[in-house]
């Protein structure tokens, strides 16, 4: 199954933090500040003429018959009644301690609302075998992080971490409510302490190798807006092909994709496939043009491994 790039304003989020500085003496205070809301369109105007299905990542592909795959992400087609329930959503966020600190330990709570109705609760579907996938990115996109905030007694989901520096970071919560479609939620925190320092990309960077691991990243089309394209990735360790793949979340291999200004999101799991390796495909698609880092996540000898890449697409 593939994620397709998301535009943030199509997501919501409450974001309750204290301002932060690299200057230790400087004063913090409580801001809150709620990103556009909305959801995906509707897409119930079959029901007149009987049963209709629809992606649950592209609503606007539909289809009379049960058992169909989304073209343009490969998504089982799921009854209408499955991909919106007509109503949005936004995520709460509030780290504790609210001023967040390089190196000391902070606890990261989500409360997903139901904009209108917030005191509700919003029981949220298990999609590759997680509620919550939390996505975490230096905001010059050079380190990823991939952390999963789990269900507690107080009707929220938390997750402990550690900002290693100090400086800008982006978090994204791709999660789903039940009975509703995909939502992405957004912030941007910035961590007090000694600031790393940032790293422009510019040139594709179509290899990634670390510890006897090498992988390979191509698609079968030029890198183009608007057009559905086939990626691969080979993966190799010490030279040798890698053929003993293992799941993680419950496939060969995750890829997330995030623009340079970080205003683009995409999420991609890899199509269905017999063996284990050494190539993962995928399925994918750019709305807009501009320079993406692409991070990969592989499970191999019970260890999770993350290797990343730089692609420019054009328009």
């Amino acid at each position: 199954m593939n994620r397709f790039l998301v535009p943030l304003l199509a997501a919501a989020s409450i974001f309750t933090v204290a301002s932060c500085s690299s200057d230790s003496s400087s004063s913090s205070a409580t801001n809150t500040v709620t990103t556009p809301t909305g959801t995906a369109p509707d897409s119930t105007a079959g029901h007149a003429g009987g049963h209709t299905y629809a992606c649950p990542m592209h609503p606007e592909v539909t289809s009379t018959q049960p058992g169909q795959k989304c073209p343009k992400c490969g998504m089982e087609l799921v009854h209408n009644d499955q991909v919106s329930n007509g109503k949005s959503y936004q995520m709460k966020f509030e780290p504790k301690p609210m001023q967040l600190v390089a190196g000391q330990a902070t606890t990261l709570t989500y409360t997903p609302q139901e904009v209108g109705n917030e005191a509700a609760p919003v029981p949220l579907a298990v999609v590759h075998d997680k509620k919550i996938h939390l996505i975490i990115v230096r905001k010059d996109l050079s380190v990823f992080y991939h952390e999963h905030p789990e269900f507690t007694a107080d009707a929220n989901y938390k997750v402990p971490f550690t900002f290693p520096k100090g400086g800008d970071y982006v978090l994204f919560q791709d999660y789903s409510p039940a009975g509703s479609g995909h939502q992405l939620g957004r912030q941007v925190v910035s961590v007090q302490g000694p600031k790393y320092t940032p790293v422009k990309f510019s040139k594709d960077q179509m290899q990634w190798q670390q510890d006897g691991y090498q992988a390979t990243l191509a698609f079968d089309k030029e890198l183009k807006v608007g057009q559905l394209l086939g990626m691969k990735i080979t993966l190799s360790k010490n030279g040798q092909p890698v053929t003993d793949l293992d799941k993680y979340l419950g496939a060969l291999g995750h890829v997330v994709v995030i623009s340079e200004d970080t205003e683009r999101y995409l999420h991609v799991h890899p199509n269905d496939q017999a063996d284990k390796g050494p190539v993962i495909g995928f399925n994918t698609s750019f709305e807009a043009p501009g320079l993406y880092r692409v991070f990969l996540q592989f499970n191999h000898g019970g260890q999770i491994h993350t290797g990343n890449f730089t692609i420019n697409v054009k328009a």
